[in-house]
């Protein structure tokens, strides 16, 4: 891990262009190897983009291999290059919401892109924040994750195993909070939503937080510039009336939201995660049917 974090460093000063497309050429090479998430990846966009036929989704799914790897690559520069660099690649539009921030609890709501990590080092640039952290397990990795999270200003970085405690508590002290909402992590604390019209184990959280807190929720969105230029990240406006009275409904009402983003740039949405993973009880498996309903 030590020679591939080495190699990593040294991938950061190569000129971005040059990065990208090294990283396209891995991501093809890993579509044709990595069987078992090309095949989730496609029962992803089988499920999700039915209006495609076999060979738009496979070339979907190899597009979203090459920016996924793509990312991975581009990840060097982010956690080595100079702030004065990432400024000049990261274009935030319409502008970083500092005065909606400080006005008072936020969430910034940021769906799995592939170019998250960009979104989060956006707002590094500018302001602290709290986030959800998950121990990776070689240590090594871990420290470089963790250095490269937090180099620009102090972070506090929550595991999923302490609670909503402490992010209640950053809010309530004026810090961001920086969350990830759409991995499926089972049943609890999930409820059954829409997702592309299917029912998808999605985390209540983001509802729940705003509502006991009245923290506003702000999407951000990360994706690639054209051109290998840089990257895009764009603050929405707060949502109006959220949460409001309906748990659920707010929820499908993110749901929703990264729906019409993922339409936008779909190669980007981060297809490769088993999405409907946990399903109603009784329904089949839907990545390995034969696996029969799950109790």
């Amino acid at each position: 891990m030590s020679l591939l974090l080495a190699l990593m460093w040294l991938l950061h000063w190569l000129p971005l262009p040059l990065l990208g497309r090294l990283g396209n050429l891995v991501g093809a090479i890993l579509y044709v190897f990595a069987g078992a998430r090309r095949h989730i990846t496609l029962t992803n966009l089988a499920l999700c983009l039915p209006h495609l036929d076999q060979r738009e989704r496979n070339r979907l799914a190899r597009r979203h291999f090459q920016a996924y790897a793509r990312s991975v690559l581009e990840r060097s520069v982010l956690w080595w290059a100079s702030p004065a660099r990432l400024r000049r690649l990261i274009h935030v539009e319409p502008g970083f919401p500092h005065e909606a921030i400080q006005s008072g609890p936020t969430i910034l709501l940021c769906p799995h892109f592939v170019c998250l990590d960009v979104a989060g080092v956006a707002v590094m640039l500018e302001s602290s924040l709290c986030s959800i952290y998950t121990r990776q397990r070689n240590e090594v990795f871990d420290r470089a994750l963790r250095r490269g999270r937090t180099r620009f200003r102090p972070i506090t970085l929550v595991t999923r195993a302490e609670g909503v405690k402490p992010i209640l508590r950053a809010l309530r002290e004026g810090l961001p909070y920086f969350m990830l909402p759409d991995m499926d992590f089972g049943r609890r604390e999930s409820a059954f939503v829409p997702f592309f019209g299917i029912p998808a184990a999605t985390l209540t959280a983001p509802a729940r937080i705003a509502a006991a807190t009245g923290a506003k929720v702000i999407p951000v969105v990360a994706t690639f510039l054209p051109g290998y230029k840089g990257w895009r990240v764009r603050f929405y406006p707060p949502w109006e009336d959220y949460p409001g009275p309906d748990i659920l409904a707010a929820t499908a009402r993110m749901n929703a939201f990264i729906e019409e983003r993922a339409l936008e740039t779909p190669a980007e949405y981060f297809w490769a995660h088993k999405r409907f993973k946990t399903r109603p009880e009784g329904e089949a498996d839907l990545y390995y049917p034969k696996q029969g309903p799950q109790a």
